[in-house]
């Protein structure tokens, strides 16, 4: 007996029957027989244009369907048992489309976050489809309802109830495709009133001439407004303003106050206006720079420049100082102070302040220039040193003093000691007057160069003084010997002792030694200029001081060493052979003998 097929459809699973498909998608065809008394039936399944039994379930499934599995399908049932199959069915064609099913798209405008009373739009958009024209269904979180059918979806007056979730999707107009569900997107409806703008303000509100404030309009965690920016009153004509929708930069020309505030449109939507905020102009100051004592200047001298810039609204400047030829600052202080000034500290200085913690800054100075001369040394002055020697004990007194031969009061004895500073001749328990310095016991802070100087009448040549903490010292000259004069240096004892015997060196070399205690060097010659020292072994070595020589020129007589003044030429060859060989014997030391 012959049963009739009272259904056959084609579904894609999980959803509504669809002949047509995307590729990728699973599609399900089954096989309904209705209105037959046979217990359990045996399905087969055929494809068009083959006799082979593709599937023998009632329903037939296709994963991951591809363009081949396109065509005309048909089924046919059996009796499990028995000898009874019904009619084959009609056939049903799968249409595959080779495109993938594409996924809708869910916008919001102007913002995700509205206020109540906007107007919004909720938009949806499939693309990437062979699809002529789609049709469209809304729905809300919570909702299986279609809440609109337009590809824009329009809420006027929005609501706080109007806040959720959405979700849309595409059906093919006139056909079986449909789009997959789009992601949702959130609609956030504030209950508060119309919203209040703040304007901010870059740098600041208060500013100088010639200086650009940016002025920001902005609305609490939304976009899509249009601005609206008022000025109070009329903004002065010597002032530009650019407008770039929020922003407004303004170009403050001259001295002068405004007020500006902003209000924010979305669609037919107003916010309150902002609170006004003022912008003050105010002429920008300029840096003055000035030197201290003077302008030109010798080298040692201390110099200090100093920049003062009026504070028009700033409490605190910081300060930069340049050179002029140099990029970096040579300072930062609004007092630059140079001590002991070189020639090389000479050019055109300015300055400029910049305000701390602020974007104001001033004008800079005109330049100041700084002349530093290579030490004038007057001919009119001397500086006096008692005892007369370069180097003295630890403890002892020195007497400085100024000799002028016009007997000027305008000379000063000055010092550049350890403390790497120019002063007056040391202050404390030291007495000055007018251009003597007496210093009662001295230390070994005390070392340093020593000279005579005056404002107007330049300075004197410099002397080195060296204070020593030990028991043995060299007594040499404080100034330049004349070449072909004679030198006599001693080596003398904090306490005194006889018949000890003192050995003399010249560049760290050993070149006579004397029970004396001092050594004469007849006629000085320009190559006896050098480094000095002494020592007595038993009590350890002196300082070294430097013994200078002012040249003559060619013709020039050599130079003598010896004990005595006044010897032959005879009687001091045998002298320096007798103390050659005695030299030789001492304690084996190398002796080096000018001749």
């Amino acid at each position: 007996c012959r049963m009739e097929v009272s259904l056959v459809q084609i579904q894609w699973t999980p959803r509504n029957p669809d002949p047509q498909v995307f590729v990728g998608e699973t599609v399900t065809l089954r096989c309904d027989i209705q209105g037959s008394s046979v217990y359990r039936w045996q399905y087969s399944w055929k494809k068009e244009g083959s006799e082979r039994t593709i599937s023998s379930e009632q329903q037939y499934n296709i994963g991951g369907v591809k363009d081949y599995h396109e065509g005309e399908f048909t089924c046919r049932g059996t009796e499990a048992g028995g000898s009874r199959y019904s009619h084959t069915s009609d056939a049903v064609t799968l249409t595959v489309s080779g495109e993938s099913r594409p996924k809708a798209v869910a916008s919001i405008k102007p913002d995700p976050q509205v206020f109540v009373g906007e107007t919004v739009t909720l938009r949806c958009d499939i693309q990437g489809s062979s699809v002529y024209r789609w049709q469209y269904s809304w729905k809300k979180e919570g909702s299986e309802r279609t809440i609109s059918s337009e590809q824009q979806y329009n809420i006027g007056g929005v609501k706080d109830y109007h806040e959720g979730e959405f979700t849309c999707r595409g059906t093919e107009a006139g056909g079986s495709r449909y789009s997959h569900t789009s992601d949702a997107v959130t609609l956030t409806v504030s209950g508060e009133s119309k919203p209040k703008p703040t304007v901010k303000v870059k740098p600041q509100t208060s500013v100088y001439t010639g200086d650009t404030v940016t002025l920001s309009c902005e609305v609490q965690q939304s976009t899509g407004w249009m601005f609206l920016w008022n000025i109070y009153p009329q903004q002065p004509k010597s002032w530009t303003t650019v407008r770039k929708n929020n922003i407004m930069d303004v170009t403050v020309s001259e001295e002068a106050t405004s007020e500006y505030g902003c209000g924010a449109r979305r669609g037919q939507y107003y916010t309150h206006y902002s609170d006004v905020v003022k912008i003050t102009a105010a002429g920008k100051p300029k840096a003055v720079a000035s030197i201290k004592p003077d302008p030109q200047v010798f080298e040692g001298e201390t110099v200090t420049l100093r920049c003062n810039i009026q504070r028009r609204g700033v409490s605190k400047w910081q300060y930069s100082w340049k050179k002029e030829g140099s990029l970096s600052p040579v300072s930062r202080e609004q007092v630059y102070t140079i001590s002991g000034a070189e020639e090389s500290h000479t050019g055109n200085y300015t300055c400029r302040g910049t305000e701390a913690g602020g974007s104001r800054y001033s004008h800079t100075s005109d330049a100041v220039t700084l002349t530093v001369s290579g030490e004038y040394v007057s001919s009119l002055v001397s500086l006096i040193i008692i005892p007369n020697r370069t180097q003295h004990f630890s403890g002892h007194s020195l007497s400085l003093s100024c000799e002028d031969q016009r007997n000027s009061t305008k000379w000063r004895v000055m010092q550049y000691t350890q403390n790497r500073s120019v002063s007056n001749c040391p202050p404390g328990k030291e007495s000055v007057t007018r251009s003597t310095c007496n210093i009662s016991s001295l230390s070994t802070a005390h070392t340093g160069v020593y000279w005579c100087q005056s404002k107007s009448l330049g300075s004197s040549k410099p002397v080195n003084i060296t204070v020593h903490d030990g028991d043995v010292i060299l007594d040499s000259p404080v100034h330049p010997v004349t070449e072909g004069d004679s030198l006599t240096l001693r080596c003398l004892l904090n306490k005194t002792s006889s018949n000890l015997i003192s050995y003399f060196y010249k560049d760290g070399s050993l070149f006579w030694n004397q029970t004396t205690g001092q050594i004469i060097i007849h006629a000085i010659l320009k190559s006896d200029e050098g480094l000095y020292h002494c020592e007595y072994p038993e009590r350890k070595e002196s300082p070294k001081s430097w013994v200078s020589v002012r040249g003559l020129g060619p013709g020039s007589s050599g130079v003598i060493v010896g004990p005595a003044v006044g010897l032959s030429l005879t009687l001091l060859l045998i002298i320096i052979l007798i103390l050659f060989l005695s030299y030789k014997k001492n304690k084996g030391l190398k002796a080096s003998m000018y001749l």
